[in-house]
């Protein structure tokens, strides 16, 4: 069996591992969007690994963009075979890449405005929403805990990860002659003892295993200081400074953590008196399929939607759809706090909060997960003094912050331990690291190194391995 790396090798987006089997079939593990340097992103979402119609079957470990997000453009570009998920993975993605595609279409009108007026070549999405329906239809859902035969030599078994609402870690069982290669992939995962969702789980063993690497060489703050971390920060910048809290955070998970921390806080009168709002279309559907998949949480928010039962929404809180009502919020004066998308920044209605927010010295801006290089998150996080947004430079006034205790990955220990529960060193033949910038994928190669794993590699984009 080859294993082709194809996204997500030395960086952390657009995940994509193809599996050439000896019998000639070929598997692929992800089909995400790269997202970042806008020139670079599009060369890479249009290209595959091989030609999509010579793919006989596709595994999804969960639903975030950069891992599901280029599913449609591979059926439109000849795929047919069975996309094989768990249950809330598929709700959530059929949201999500119509969402995809309604934003693709969209930057694409902008982008032609201006290439028109310069005579410059128009360019077309990678999708539009008319791809989208004929791509969910090749979906088929999976439960959790059993292992299913999704090709004559292929069984799968999804546990959970812990990561986001219905993902889960893959591990395969392949016949090839008579040898069984038993392979494993974390897909990403989460954080134990993080609210709403259960902890991951441990993977069976497995002779190889592909793993996540986005925090090598970093550690989180503590999960259980979230809570305190966020009132602080909302009483120093809607009560002390009497600003806006801008908090960019991913329309599915990140949002709905964050709510649930204001929810408990409203709950304990701990929220300050200032209006809560949502400004994510696809937040507002996300959350709505958060409530249909009980079974995906954890048991203390059952415990505690024994009280509050509607633990994403509490008096004060809006969530927005209309357009017209998200733009009366870059008139509106603060202090309130608005959460919207995309988390890195890079797209989505959070631009129009920063470029109406982010000079005035009143404003904070909290950060609260990873901003991959190239988006205009990173520049802020990394201290630029201006920023461009939507083609005009602005001066970066406002007080950002970040907080790494609302991370959907685990930091680097979280992931070694999460390794180690399920893997003997001594029967593990090969691990790959992926989904990790460069610098961070080499630190947590040392770091298993020093755990004692004996081989452990970080391909680049397009190597390919023979196991």
């Amino acid at each position: 069996m080859i294993i082709k790396f194809w996204g997500a090798a030395r960086t952390v987006t657009g995940s994509m591992h193809l599996l050439q089997l000896d019998n000639g079939k070929k598997v692929l593990l992800e089909c995400g969007l790269y997202q970042g340097s806008e020139g670079f992103a599009d060369e890479y979402n249009r290209n595959f690994p091989c030609e999509p119609s010579e793919i006989d079957l596709l595994i999804l470990s969960h639903a975030h963009i950069d891992h599901c997000g280029n599913i449609p453009q591979l059926v439109k570009a000849g795929f047919t075979g069975r996309i094989y998920c768990t249950h809330a993975t598929y709700d959530l993605a059929t949201i999500m890449l119509q969402d995809s595609a309604n934003i693709q279409e969209k930057d694409a009108i902008s982008e032609n405005k201006w290439r028109r007026k310069k005579g410059f070549e128009l360019v077309e999405p990678l999708y539009k929403l008319e791809d989208v329906l004929p791509a969910l239809s090749n979906f088929v859902t999976l439960s959790y805990e059993q292992w299913h035969k999704v090709d004559d030599d292929v069984e799968v078994l999804f546990r959970d990860a812990g990561h986001m609402l219905g993902s889960a870690t893959v591990s395969l069982r392949i016949q090839e002659g008579s040898r069984t290669i038993t392979l494993g992939f974390t897909g990403d995962v989460g954080r134990p003892h993080s609210p709403i969702l259960r902890d991951p789980l441990p993977m069976p063993q497995s002779d190889y295993l592909i793993s996540e690497c986005t925090y090598g060489g970093e550690r989180h703050e503590p999960i259980e200081e979230a809570k305190d971390q966020l009132e602080a920060i909302i009483h120093e910048a809607c009560v002390v400074r009497k600003g806006k809290l801008i908090i960019p955070a991913f329309s599915v998970g990140r949002t709905q953590i964050i709510v649930y921390y204001l929810d408990k806080l409203k709950g304990e009168g701990r929220l300050p008196d200032i209006p809560v709002y949502v400004d994510s279309p696809l937040a507002v559907n996300a959350t709505s399929v958060f409530q249909m998949h009980p079974e995906c949480f954890d048991e203390e928010l059952l415990r505690y939607m024994i009280n509050d039962p509607n633990p994403f929404g509490f008096n004060g809180l809006n969530y927005i759809r209309d357009v017209e009502d998200s733009k009366e919020l870059n008139t509106k004066p603060g202090p309130f706090i608005v959460i919207s998308a995309s988390g890195m920044m890079a797209a989505g209605r959070i631009l129009h909060h920063l470029a109406n927010g982010i000079s005035d010295e009143r404003n904070t801006i909290l950060a609260t997960g990873f901003c991959a290089e190239g988006t205009l998150g990173a520049r802020i996080l990394n201290g630029d003094p201006t920023v461009k947004i939507f083609g005009e430079e602005f001066e970066v006034k406002a007080n950002v912050v970040k907080l790494t205790s609302y991370s959907g990955h685990a930091d680097e220990k979280e992931l070694c331990e999460f390794i180690q529960s399920g893997y003997d060193i001594e029967k593990t033949k090969g691990v790959f690291l992926v989904h990790g910038e460069g610098e961070r994928a080499d630190i947590f190669r040392g770091y298993l190194l020093g755990k004692g794993f004996k081989d452990v590699h970080v391909p680049i984009r397009g190597e390919t391995v023979l196991i």
